[in-house]
């Protein structure tokens, strides 16, 4: 209903005998009309005073508006329109690339968004198993097309509940698979998300959530969101709340003074029923504007560990992000069906980054814990591992152990063989052209050579007993952990002793470089070129 004010500019009496017919004639009476909608707009109208007399309904040429007029002394002008106002819904170019196309959009299949991969994911790799999550409630095994709806459900129940495109959304949730369908659900509709831990203080929570201007909360589990609940409630503004694990009755909800609260199946609930909706019905798709999210649109805002000062907001576009899952290949070389465990923080850039480029190439990622990752390191046998230096420390001190602690005849046996790999794998870097040294002055050719044809002989002499460690010692090592093709380490400096150590038990680790501001990864090892004791190769296209 279209509200509306008339204003009479001129009136005249309705007796004849006041004026002439002549004047009559001449006579108009104007109205101004005020239409109250979205736009304020006003309209003005001119009506002659004869039709005025002989008339009683009036149709103007605006659609849908009607003006109903009373004969006599004085008159009285309604109007009634039935407009609706467009709402703009921003899409990932490609995910939803059928809605983009209903509105007569140009559409590529080019990803410009960080949601496009799960479009392409799903049409090459549909029933392959793509996340196993077993230590949350309920625990969770979903292939690539199932991941993608639920993505897409997240992101219709996001904008039901009125998260906008452009709004900032706090995301404060740890590693999971519903992390990674938050995350991207959010990006999906337009808008930005704003990421941290559960093990951040609360006021460093705080400080981001007010700081980004977010205007929701999406938590990780009763137990997390209780412990923001009296900070959050008095001095942050929420225009609604997530609860991505946990039951609501869990929720200390005397704290959050009627804001509302939705758990993680209502979302999807609400979005599903809405994307049903809107595919049966063309006339429901009709109230909207469909525009592509852009590849310069901002995606997130990652802020770093504030080591000087508060923590500081990174913005990183799609196309920053997108930078990353194109180029890693030629550091990790994943194939379909790959194993990868998870266990990083996944607001941090370098494993959400490396998380976004492994499910391009249809592997399949578990989520562990540090609790449970000795176990799942056997119990899975991942391809790859993407992790800190510190967790390589963990596993070097776990063999070392479990060396230490077996009898004197196996210890003097393992501890022989692994000294034996060590000088072996010194020697064999030499005569490989692949030994970093500190001294930037090029030797002779002849010292070269002589260097050469020495490491060579040495390692022709230590090769068998090499050969003899991997079946005696090294081989059950490797049962143990997994990490058949390669542990890529980052995100801090690691101990030459430990990449050594790696390399001298077949397990090859490598090393990179990166900043949050470079979404992250700068530099990183190659297989085919695996320097120890450096950060490798910058990736393509970085300056």
């Amino acid at each position: 209903m279209l509200g509306t004010s008339i204003n009479p500019i001129k009136t005249a009496s309705s007796s004849p005998s006041c004026c002439s017919s002549s004047y009559e004639k001449r006579m108009e009476t104007m109205l101004s009309l005020t239409a109250f909608d979205n736009c304020n707009n006003s309209v003005p109208f001119l009506f002659s005073r004869s039709k005025l007399h002989c008339s009683k309904t009036l149709v103007t040429k605006l659609p849908g508006v009607r003006f109903q007029v009373s004969p006599g002394s004085k008159f009285r002008v309604f109007c009634e329109s039935k407009t609706q106002e467009l709402q703009i819904r921003r899409c990932s170019p490609l995910l939803e690339k059928v809605s983009l196309s209903s509105n007569d959009a140009v559409v590529s299949d080019e990803w410009k968004a960080v949601p496009d991969i799960w479009r392409s994911s799903a049409e090459k790799y549909g029933d392959r198993v793509a996340v196993v999550d077993p230590y949350h409630d309920p625990p969770s095994t979903m292939t690539y097309i199932q991941l993608e709806q639920e993505i897409l459900d997240f992101a219709e129940g996001l904008r039901l509940i009125g998260l906008k495109p452009e709004d900032k959304l706090a995301l404060f949730a740890d590693n999971s698979s519903r992390w990674l369908v938050a995350d991207q659900g959010i990006m999906a509709m337009g808008a930005i998300n704003v990421v941290r831990g559960s093990r951040s203080a609360v006021e460093e929570l705080l400080h981001i959530y007010n700081h980004s201007e977010s205007v929701g909360l999406v938590v990780d589990n009763p137990e997390f969101f209780n412990r923001l609940a009296g900070t959050f409630c008095s001095k942050a503004t929420m225009r609604f709340i997530v609860l991505l694990w946990g039951e609501k009755s869990c929720l200390a909800t005397g704290e959050t003074q009627g804001v509302p609260i939705f758990s993680y199946r209502e979302i999807m609930e609400l979005g599903r029923e809405s994307r049903v909706g809107l595919t049966d019905s063309h006339d429901a798709r009709q109230g909207y504007i469909y525009e592509a999210i852009g590849s310069d649109d901002v995606a997130t805002l990652v802020y770093t560990s504030g080591t000087t000062d508060n923590p500081k907001g990174v913005m990183l576009t799609h196309k920053n992000l997108l930078h990353q899952i194109r180029n890693l290949w030629d550091v990790v070389p994943a194939e379909a069906g790959d194993r990868f465990l998870s266990m990083l923080p996944s607001w941090h850039a370098y494993e959400r980054a490396c998380e976004y480029f492994i499910f391009t190439h249809g592997i399949e990622q578990e989520y562990t814990t540090v609790r449970n990752l000795k176990d799942d390191l056997r119990h899975y046998q991942p391809h790859y591992l993407i992790s800190v230096p510190l967790v390589y420390e963990t596993l070097y001190s776990g063999i070392q152990k479990q060396i230490y602690t077996s009898s004197t005849a196996r210890k003097f046996i393992a501890l022989t063989f692994i000294r034996v790999s060590l000088a072996y794998m010194d020697l064999k870097r030499i005569y490989e052209g692949l030994c970093l040294t500190r001294d930037q002055k090029q030797p002779s050719y002849v010292v070269s050579m002589l260097e050469w044809l020495w490491a060579r002989i040495i390692a022709a002499i230590l090769w068998p007993l090499h050969v003899l460690a991997k079946k005696l010692v090294y081989e059950k090592i490797h049962s143990a952990i997994g990490i058949s093709k390669a542990g890529i380490s980052g995100g801090g400096s690691l101990p030459m002793h430990i990449d050594k150590f790696f390399e001298a038990i077949g397990v090859k680790l490598q090393n990179g470089y990166g900043l949050t501001e470079s979404s992250p990864v700068i530099a990183a090892r190659r297989p085919n070129c695996n320097v120890l004791g450096s950060v490798g190769h910058p990736i393509q296209h970085t300056e």
